[in-house]
């Protein structure tokens, strides 16, 4: 909240007239997640745009508050539950005001590198079979997939709400703590393919604002541009069968 309040106190000395409300989220919880969207939706404020946008990365193996792998809880699940929750608000808000709703996941390049069959749903808080890079590749897997299937189901409705994911780029923030040497080494020999955070920005900005996206859903974006992304990413199967393996995830934690 610190940073939030800070962030917050940074954006109202350039745009004096803004109106911006900091309220306490932790994506590792499902508890926190739950309590979060009850007391935003008890503002009776709009949702049109909603940016999942936390994480966590290549951090040791270690389960979240809910007995689950924390990449995977972090950086899908929590995001997952949110926007469950949130999304008859955004879809009651495209109805009243006439604008299109817009929900971005924020994925990685990193989803090219994840275990073999893409998910582990069979272990996917195995410790033996744990990789900690595997393990982030496989929740930013999972962001897309989320995206694409999500994107199915509101288009199958015809709701007026659209999903897209996207790459941001390769930027030094405080997401690499757990990794800061090796990327430092990573980032001398790729310099020239990193960015600095308002450049690491775009990308989500554009899916997120761009009237030339109206309408477009269920893609996946790097520099501005839609691009294909893996395989695994594009199986409508494994996309059908993640929503599934989060609900029951999600029911049993909280039995």
């Amino acid at each position: 909240m610190e940073s939030a309040n800070v962030a917050k106190k940074l954006i109202l000395e350039s745009v004096p007239t803004a109106r911006i409300d900091a309220m306490k989220l932790d994506l590792s919880s499902l508890n926190s997640v739950r309590t979060f969207a009850d007391k935003f939706i008890a503002t009776s404020l709009p949702l049109n745009i909603l940016i999942n946008n936390a994480g966590v990365m290549f951090c040791p193996y270690q389960l979240s508050a809910d007995g689950i792998e924390m990449q995977f809880a972090t950086n899908h699940l929590g995001h997952f539950y949110l926007t469950n929750l949130l999304l008859e608000k955004m879809k009651n808000t495209a109805n009243e005001t006439g604008i299109e709703g817009r929900i971005v996941n924020l994925s990685s390049i990193a989803h090219l590198h994840t275990y073999g069959e893409g998910i582990l749903f069979d272990g996917i808080n195995d410790q033996t079979r744990y990789n900690d890079k595997k393990a982030y590749g496989q929740s930013k897997l999972a962001n897309i997939l989320h995206s694409n299937e999500l994107s199915r189901r509101l288009q199958e409705e015809g709701a007026h709400v659209t999903v897209n994911s996207v790459h941001p780029g390769l930027i030094m923030t405080n997401l690499m703590r757990h990794s800061f040497h090796f990327m430092k080494v990573v980032q001398l020999f790729t310099y020239i393919c990193w960015k600095n955070v308002a450049q690491g920005a775009a990308t989500t900005c554009f899916v997120a604002l761009h009237p030339s996206l109206k309408g477009v859903t269920g893609k996946y974006f790097l520099d501005c541009n839609e691009m294909q992304p893996s395989n695994l990413a594009g199986d409508q199967r494994i996309a059908k069968k993640l929503w599934e393996f989060s609900e029951k995830l999600i029911k049993s934690a909280q039995s």
